[in-house]
């Protein structure tokens, strides 16, 4: 399977919009990297599905995830369009389905559907969804994956679960892409989302870089997927990096201020690779050996210097 790779857009989640104070002019910063990711070689952009910033709560803009999914899908032509991902307390799956469904056609087809579990306990108290425990959210991701692959899959399905239930929904049309819309599906946990992305995924997301981790992943999920008789290797494997491509010589703490802006917390630092893109470049190779056949960069900073990504493009452009 080729490499192939994605870039997020500035959202406002990780305060990569902080230093622009007017709304709109955040959101065409937001846009005018989609466009320009559009126009260069990247096969997908990618939104994350919070209201909250990070690392802590701010009243900071996050925009939307689904209404900037949408609007970016008219807002461009080529590239493909995800969520990394979707949180599945967040909206019925039904809805959830139904609103990829219209995406998917929106886009002609250039939704990467994305659904995690979710894990950010603020903002679902905040917008008065009820927190569970771990056994519990999972067990309703369960539930909620099998139910948005029937709405895709299936005319006026039936599903009685112990969180969520369907009763004949009509889901007209159901998208565009054909079997159904492109279903990614983000974590690692090897006991119910590996095992999920075996029964039901086009792609996993198994974030972080580490090749170590993607490795062992990796190895459970193929054990998932010889277990149902799937084929592991029509499944993406795909993991994130957070780059900021420096120079050789240059201040790596000048650059980290730079590239961090607001954001520049000492338990965030760790999570970013600011590097040559030599350096940056080696620590991909060392993931796509690992196993890993789709890389998604973020790139803070971008909103403000659009040659960010053209700088990204170049290390991508290694492994084409």
């Amino acid at each position: 399977m080729t490499t192939r790779f994605g870039v997020f857009v500035p959202q406002g989640w990780k305060m990569d919009l902080a230093e622009i104070a007017d709304p709109i002019e955040q959101w065409e910063a937001m846009t005018a990297v989609a466009k320009r990711a559009d126009e260069q070689s990247w096969d997908s952009i990618w939104l994350f599905d919070h209201f909250h910033t990070v690392p802590e709560p701010s009243d900071n803009t996050t925009f939307e995830c689904w209404s900037a999914t949408a609007a970016l899908a008219r807002d461009t032509k080529r590239v493909n369009i995800g969520q990394m991902v979707g949180c599945n307390g967040y909206r019925n799956p039904s809805l959830y389905a139904k609103i990829a469904s219209t995406v998917d056609v929106a886009s002609h087809g250039r939704l990467y559907a994305g659904i995690g579990a979710g894990w950010y306990e603020h903002e679902w108290k905040a917008y008065g969804y009820e927190w569970t425990d771990i056994p519990q959210r999972m067990a309703a991701f369960r539930e909620a994956t099998e139910i948005i692959y029937k709405m895709w899959t299936e005319d006026k399905p039936v599903y009685n679960g112990k969180y969520y239930s369907i009763d004949a929904p009509i889901n007209e049309p159901k998208g565009v892409r054909k079997p159904h819309p492109s279903f990614w599906i983000g974590g690692g946990g090897p006991k119910v989302t590996l095992k999920l992305v075996a029964q039901y995924a086009d792609a996993a997301n198994i974030g972080g870089g580490n090749p170590e981790t993607f490795r062992e992943k990796a190895d459970i999920l193929r054990g998932h997927c010889q277990k149902v008789g799937r084929d592991y290797d029509e499944i993406i494997k795909s993991t994130n990096f957070n780059i900021f491509p420096i120079d050789k010589g240059d201040d790596p703490q000048k650059a980290t201020v730079k590239a961090l802006g607001p954001m520049n917390r000492e338990k965030f630092d760790r999570d970013n690779l600011i590097a040559t893109e030599d350096e940056i470049a080696d620590k991909v190779e060392a993931v796509l050996e690992a196993g890993a056949d789709y890389v998604i960069f973020y790139v803070p900073g971008v909103a403000y210097d659009l040659d960010l990504l053209e700088r990204a493009e170049r290390i991508a452009k290694r492994f084409a």
